[in-house]
């Protein structure tokens, strides 16, 4: 079997880190070779960019610079981990991409969607997940559930508005792209949550084998 391309994609405090652990078990016990890795970051370089995206900063960052830097850790990411490893075989477990900066520079900033397709066809080509899991929640409980965690970053500190145009931007995605993305609902039980990730990761893990 090629290698396959999972992304998990979610607002913030959906609980991503747990449910990529269980995701990860998962894999492994079906002994699939993957790579589990970020955006931004994933390499050494991309994670720098990452630092500059998500400190906190007197200076406003503009919104070009935003989506640029976005595109350009994802160039590097690309080129160097997520590419080699499905080209040799291996399956690609990634914490957000291109469907985050839809959702957080489009819906959230407000920035052309037409854009930001341009800036994706230019770095990735026609690579696309085939799966993408956005784990959903509502905003106010996500938010709280990231704020006992860490100090916020700089994406944190926006208003809930912007991670309500966020959600919404994330559902639109879903319902445009049924093919691709599963919904699941972030704000059950987590044994719930993570019965309805294996269910999506069976159904996909099938469809893939037939």
């Amino acid at each position: 079997m090629h290698g396959k391309f999972i992304t998990i994609e979610g607002t913030e405090g959906v609980g991503k880190t747990t449910n990529i652990e269980f995701i990860q078990a998962w894999l492994n016990s079906r002994k699939l070779d993957f790579v589990s890795t970020r955006e931004p970051g994933g390499t050494p370089l991309a994670e720098q960019i990452r630092e500059l995206l998500l400190t906190p900063r007197k200076e406003k960052v503009s919104n070009s610079a935003e989506l640029l830097l976005m595109f350009a850790g994802r160039a590097q990411h690309l080129d160097h981990v997520i590419l080699p490893a499905i080209q040799s075989g291996r399956w690609v477990l990634c914490d957000r991409f291109t469907d985050a900066t839809y959702a957080y520079q489009g819906y959230g900033r407000g920035m052309d969607k037409a854009l930001i397709a341009q800036l994706e066809q230019l770095v990735q080509a026609d690579l696309r997940p085939n799966l993408t899991l956005i784990l959903d929640i509502p905003v106010e409980i996500g938010l709280k559930r990231a704020s006992q965690r860490s100090t916020p970053d700089r994406f944190e500190r926006e208003q809930t508005e912007f991670f309500e145009r966020v959600r919404q931007g994330y559902l639109s995605i879903a319902t445009e792209s049924p093919e691709r993305c599963v919904v699941i609902d972030a704000s059950q039980p987590l044994e719930d949550v993570q019965r309805d990730i294996a269910e999506a990761l069976n159904d996909f893990l099938a469809r893939e084998q037939s």
